[in-house]
Order: C-alpha cells, then sequence, then structure tokens
C-alpha cells in the first residue's frame, strides 16, 4: 500500500523484500477447496485461507474472500515478512538509493496507516503489522469501509469493488481527485496497474464449486439472440446505483433465456430493483446475473449446463420497459459486478 503523500513527489520505488526466499508458500502441491478459495501451491496459501475468508465474511457491504487474497498476492506475495522500501534519487551519483522502510507485512500498511487502521484481530492484547492474524483482518475492516464509500459514488469510474482498491493503494483522496480509478498518467500508472491485476487474479484464486452434484458440463453461448440496448456503465437517474451495472438485451416480454454457461444457480427469485432474478456461479469462481424476468425455470442449487433455459425475460422491478439485463459478477450479490463483455468474450461467446 503506497501513501496518497508519498505518490504525490513521483520519485517512489517500492521494493518487497522478504528474509524467507520461499515466500508465503504452504499449501503442498494439490488443490483443495477452502470455502470460496482456491488453497495450495501457486494460489492462496493454506495458513492464511482461514483468516482471509473470515475477514471477508465479516464485511457486510459484499466483499468477496478472492479478492482480499487477489490483494495479499500483489500486495506481498503472501510473505509476512515482506518489506517495501522508499527511494529517493542521490543528489551526487543521480541513482535511485533506499531511502527509508514504506509499506510493511503481509497486507502493506504503512505506519501511518496502520495507527490509523490497525487491529488486534488475534485478541492478544497488541496489534501487529507483521502478524497476518493482525494485519490479514485489518485489511478486511479497511477494505470492508472503502467498498462501503465506494457505494455512496455510482457516478464515479469503475465498479465499487475496483474503487476499493485504488482506495487502499493510493488513499481514497485519489479516487475523490480522479472520480474513479486514478489513471495510467497518475504514479506511472502504479494504481491502475494494481486494480487492474487484482481483478485479473480473482477469478484464478477462486475455487471452483465442488458442493454438490459435480458440475456438468455445457458450453458457453449469449442468453438470447437479440441486439445489445444499455451499455455497462451508462451513467443516469433511473438505476439505484447511478449507473447501469451491466449490460441490456432488447427483447420483448417473453424471451427464452439461456444461461451463458455451466454452472450452479445460488439465486432464483425477488431481486428487489432486479425484479424477478437468477444468479450462476462458474466453476472459475465468476457469477452471471440475469434480471427482470416475467417467469424463472430453475430453482437454487440446480445445476445447470451453458444453453439450459433457466426463465423468461420480462419487466419486473425498477425497469421503463421489457428487456433482460445481465451482469457478470466476482460475487453473489450487487457491487461485484465487471464489464461482462470481456468475460464472455473470454469464453467464446461472440458478442
Amino acid at each position: 500500500m503506497v501513501s496518497p503523500l508519498a505518490l504525490g513527489f513521483g520519485v517512489i520505488m517500492l521494493v518487497a523484500m522478504s528474509d524467507d526466499d520461499d515466500g508465503g508458500g504452504g499449501g503442498g502441491d494439490f488443490e483443495l477447496s477452502a470455502g470460496s478459495l482456491r488453497v495450495g501451491k501457486g494460489y492462496v496459501p493454506a495458513e492464511y485461507a482461514g483468516l482471509i475468508e473470515k475477514a471477508a465474511a465479516d464485511c457486510d457491504a459484499g466483499l468477496p474472500a478472492a479478492v482480499l487474497a487477489a490483494q495479499i498476492k500483489q500486495e506481498s506475495g503472501f510473505d509476512p515478512n515482506a518489506q517495501s522500501w522508499e527511494y529517493k534519487k542521490d543528489p551526487k551519483t543521480g541513482k535511485m538509493v533506499k531511502w527509508r522502510p514504506l509499506a510493511k507485512g503481509i497486507a502493506q500498511f504503512i505506519d501511518s496507516t496502520w495507527a490509523s487502521s490497525g487491529i488486534d484481530g488475534n485478541g492478544d492484547g497488541k496489534k501487529d503489522v507483521w502478524d497476518p492474524e493482525d494485519a490479514i483482518p485489518s485489511q478486511g475492516q479497511m477494505m470492508c469501509k472503502l467498498l462501503k464509500t465506494a457505494k455512496k459514488h455510482p457516478e464515479y469510474n469503475g465498479s465499487p469493488i475496483e474503487l476499493a482498491l485504488a482506495g487502499y493503494n493510493a488513499g481514497w483522496g485519489r479516487v475523490e481527485q480522479y472520480k474513479g480509478v486514478p489513471p495510467r498518467s497518475f504514479a506511472e500508472g502504479q494504481t491502475y496497474d494494481y486494480v487492474k491485476i487484482i481483478m485479473a487474479n480473482v477469478a484464478n484464486l477462486t475455487a471452483p464449486d465442488t458442493s454438490g452434484d459435480p458440475e456438468v458440463s455445457g458450453g458457453w453461448g449469449l442468453p438470447v439472440k437479440a441486439p445489445l440496448g444499455t451499455p455497462y456503465h451508462q451513467q443516469g437517474g433511473m438505476w439505484s446505483s447511478g449507473y447501469h451495472t451491466g449490460i441490456d438485451f432488447a427483447v420483448s416480454v417473453g424471451t427464452t433465456i439461456h444461461a451463458i454457461g455451466p454452472g450452479k444457480v445460488v439465486a432464483a427469485g425477488d431481486g428487489g430493483a432486479y425484479g424477478n432474478q437468477v444468479v450462476i456461479r462458474h466453476s472459475d469462481g465468476m457469477y452471471s446475473q440475469y434480471a427482470h424476468m416475467s417467469q424463472i425455470k430453475v430453482s437454487v442449487g440446480d445445476t445447470v449446463r451453458g444453453g439450459t433455459v433457466i426463465g423468461r425475460s420480462g419487466a419486473t422491478g425498477n425497469v421503463s420497459g421489457p428487456h433482460l439485463h445481465m451482469e457478470v459478477r466476482t460475487g453473489p450479490d450487487y457491487g461485484t459486478d465487471i464489464n461482462p463483455l470481456p468475460y464472455m468474450r473470454k469464453k467464446g461467446i461472440d458478442i
């Protein structure tokens, strides 16, 4: 985590230094499912999975555990001894030299942020930035607060999760300054790339759904054959969030809706402003959501193939007319949306 003040000088270079060449390690050479995290070598170290899961579960704003895990991987590589340094140019040699310690521990807190946001996560009577049992709960609590703040600003550029990550990295003041995730021109793209890398790693660190029956096979395809309507992130007062959290397909009432890919139904029913909705969890840990339906043809717990009929389009909830609203999310709930088009195209869907 980089202080907003340090970023402002533009002479900072951070290097994570570790006393342990094996990094965070742990978990052996196999994968196992620990809640919603993929645990094992190359994924989330087993010794930290429970802490990350609990930190996410303690947040009532819809913070996916895999987001915290991907964030820690980017911050420290799961190394509790990681140390970042502030560098400055030596006026005599013109070279960048190590100046002073900056960010510390597995969650890379700077001293001032730790003083205000660090907590005694394990209840041993002290808050230790080097102790993952304190640092990971502190990270989760800070991200939760940032996520709640982000949800109050739907007019900003970026999803709430992306805004929270940017705030963690550069300080919320920078998010306010740029009305969204800071652009590549800010701090040589450090915060911009930080958010992009973490969001790209979320699916990789999310465990496949191994509960109940094995997920059946099935290809990927469009939910309906219809032209696109309102695009992702279009702003406007007609949406409760202030911006469009998915993409729309222009269809009349009663059009058959298909699951875009194989997965397990985790929600099927009244979604408030979304009207009748279905949410499906896919094996890569991502979710697809289908809203404003007139009929629902599946139930929670159902395993579906790509192309399975899940319902019919309608005009339920907060709508101005019939259409299918679809989202792709990193979690099952509102506020974890990402741009559906790149995800769907990566799955081979021609859209």
